[in-house]
């Protein structure tokens, strides 16, 4: 009895350690696909400087790909670019206006209007600190508004659920974006 446990467990370990290891290299090689497509898709000049090289990476693939762009920039896309226009397809998004606020939401809580999460003067997206970066995103407070405040449009219940890292290479991404002043053309 004790010689058949010995032999499974013999067995057993190394192919769960075999199966770890290739499951951990799938989902390195994945991370790295989004990597390179997050540089691929990045609509404006990046500045690595002092900048994880990976993490902006990865961050330019989450913020370009889940929707940052919808309300944070506006209009969305460049004039005459607009891929919901057969004749402008692939379409181009508004490099110009690139995640410096400025669409106007009414809601019943009151109108709204995104804001510009570009680095500031500081190199900070949207004048956070990451830490305050990682509040905001996970419990739609921002620190520097009265405590109770709740952002009524930022889609924060779905963003909360990021990881650490997810949230710190998006973060990442932003501070390697141009710093640009807020939206001067605000609306819908």
């Amino acid at each position: 009895m004790q010689k058949g446990v010995a032999a499974r467990l013999a067995i057993c370990l190394p192919a769960f350690v075999v199966a770890t290891l290739l499951q951990t290299a799938a989902v390195r090689a994945q991370e790295f696909s989004q990597i390179l497509r997050g540089y691929d898709i990045a609509p404006v000049h990046l500045n690595l400087k002092g900048k994880d090289w990976a993490l902006v990476g990865l961050g330019s693939y989450l913020v370009n790909t889940t929707g940052c762009n919808d309300c944070h920039t506006h209009p969305n896309w460049a004039a005459n670019k607009n891929p919901y226009v057969l004749s402008q397809q692939p379409g181009e998004i508004n490099a110009t206006d690139y995640l410096t606020g400025g669409r106007v939401f009414t809601t019943p809580a009151g109108m709204f209007t995104s804001a510009n999460i570009t680095p500031d003067s500081n190199g900070r997206p949207a004048g956070l600190k990451l830490a305050e970066f990682f509040i905001v995103m996970r419990t739609g407070h921002d620190p520097r508004d009265p405590p109770g405040d709740v952002l009524q449009v930022m889609p924060w219940p779905l963003y909360r659920w990021k990881t650490d890292r997810e949230l710190a290479a998006m973060y990442e991404y932003l501070r390697a974006i141009p710093s640009r002043p807020d939206n001067g053309n605000p609306g819908p």
